[in-house]
């Protein structure tokens, strides 16, 4: 197992949440770990922007790998990247995909369930983890499943189908579990102890971000929040200069000395 591969499963075991403030590129990768994040993860939305496509699948993989590899270029804490559905859905393709990943020094992986079935995530764990260690190397798989984005069961019977996805995933293979918009205390505490798995968690309206590590919560992620703030902080500024004006009031700039010192 390697260095940061094994530092990455160590920061799910506590006592400390994992916060992690979701990274578009090698440059806000960067940033976050200039200041004091423990490991960086990407959101695929972000990322899928910044090279100009929308999110949700039509950026291509190759695109995808490409980042991956820019932004681990950058950093020496683990990186672990958001990798959508794996970008096909034959699970030897995305096994393909993932040892690049690996080979790049990428620590750990999202990859979700969607609208497809959750077999269909379950193969592609276990390819991926099959593949890997096949080339001699091993990754953090994050299963994320959109039950509770998606809506894809019945409010009250989300927790019940969350923990049988839980249970096919890790039975795949999966390292941790992502449920992306589950944001009630119960609910989440049903999730932590029925799972078998670290849970991550994302910023959502009503999180009780104070109660997470006390509910047993092992990750939270930003998500694309922090990518979608820069996005309106710049489009603000671009329209006051395009309008003969001055940068809007209130947001301080990095200096030019302050961003070279992260590539030094």
């Amino acid at each position: 197992m390697s260095e940061l591969l094994s530092t990455f499963r160590k920061l799910h075991q506590g006592p400390d949440l994992l916060r992690l403030a979701n990274a578009w590129d090698a440059g806000s990768a960067r940033l976050a770990e200039s200041v004091g994040a423990p490991a960086v993860a990407t959101t695929s939305a972000g990322v899928a922007w910044s090279l100009g496509y929308a999110d949700g699948g039509p950026m291509p993989a190759g695109a995808a790998l490409a980042a991956a590899h820019n932004i681990a270029r950058v950093l020496s804490v683990p990186l672990t990247v958001d990798f959508e559905d794996g970008y096909s859905a034959d699970p030897s393709v995305v096994a393909g995909h993932i040892v690049q990943l690996v080979h790049s020094g990428v620590a750990g992986i999202n990859i979700e369930d969607g609208a497809e079935a959750p077999t269909v995530l379950a193969a592609k764990i276990e390819a991926i983890k099959k593949a890997a260690a096949g080339a001699g190397g091993d990754i953090f798989v994050n299963a994320r499943t959109d039950v509770y984005l998606r809506g894809l069961a019945p409010e009250g019977a989300r927790v019940a189908e969350v923990l049988a996805r839980a249970e096919l995933y890790r039975n795949a293979g999966a390292d941790g579990l992502f449920v992306p918009g589950i944001c009630v205390r119960d609910e989440i505490g049903q999730v932590v102890d029925g799972a078998g798995l670290p849970l991550n968690v994302m910023d959502w309206p009503g999180l009780p971000v104070a109660e997470l590590s006390a509910l047993g919560v092992r990750r939270l992620s930003a998500g694309a929040g922090i990518a979608a703030t820069l996005w309106g902080v710049a489009r603000e500024a671009m329209q006051s200069f395009l309008a003969g004006g001055a940068p809007p009031a209130g947001h301080r700039a990095m200096e030019y000395g302050e961003i070279q010192q992260l590539f030094s």
